[in-house]
């Protein structure tokens, strides 16, 4: 006879991922070339609201630059925060946690002087999961499992003992 139990455990019930793109654009004085990017310290954090997943963050920007003809150097610093909104399914689900990962870390796709400015394009991507409480139904059989004789060590070394030194020669009938 079998019967129905249900578990009640976390599980992921949504889960996606999606790549962000944002241009930007720092002052400087007469830049010549541009030497560098780097992406440093990125911090983020994601919270609920309402059907969307909000996504605030920060990065460090690193430029490094050549100025006067090329015959000086220095580099520019910047802090960007960023505010992403993601449309998540199943987000009304009881004990919910929001797990967000970087899949991809900031990185500068392109870094161009334009003037006085110098602009740049940063490429992040971020994995958003949605953990929460879930109920699974299984069928339970309440049979009677068959036990395992446990034997006890005295008895292996025993018929260890009693093997035939010569069983490989040994015919076999």
């Amino acid at each position: 006879m079998s019967n129905y139990k249900e578990i009640v455990t976390k599980a992921v019930v949504s889960k996606g991922k999606k790549l962000f793109t944002t241009n930007h654009n720092v002052s400087v004085s007469n830049p010549s070339t541009v030497l560098g990017c780097w992406v440093i310290n990125h911090n983020f954090n994601g919270t609920k609201s309402g059907n969307n997943i909000v996504i605030n963050g920060s990065y460090d920007v690193n430029i490094w630059y050549s100025y006067d003809n090329d015959t000086k150097t220095d580099v520019v610093k910047e802090t960007n925060t960023y505010h992403e909104v993601v449309h998540m399914r199943n987000v009304d689900v009881d004990g919910e946690e929001i797990i967000v990962r970087s899949l991809k870390q900031p990185n500068p796709l392109k870094v161009e002087i334009n003037g006085n400015n110098i602009n740049y394009v940063i490429e992040k991507e971020l994995g958003i999961e949605l953990i929460g409480d879930v109920k699974v139904k299984i069928e339970a059989n309440e049979e009677d499992d068959n036990w395992d004789e446990i034997v006890e060590e005295e008895k292996i070394d025993e018929e260890i003992d009693n093997l035939k030194e010569d069983y490989i020669n040994e015919e076999i009938i």
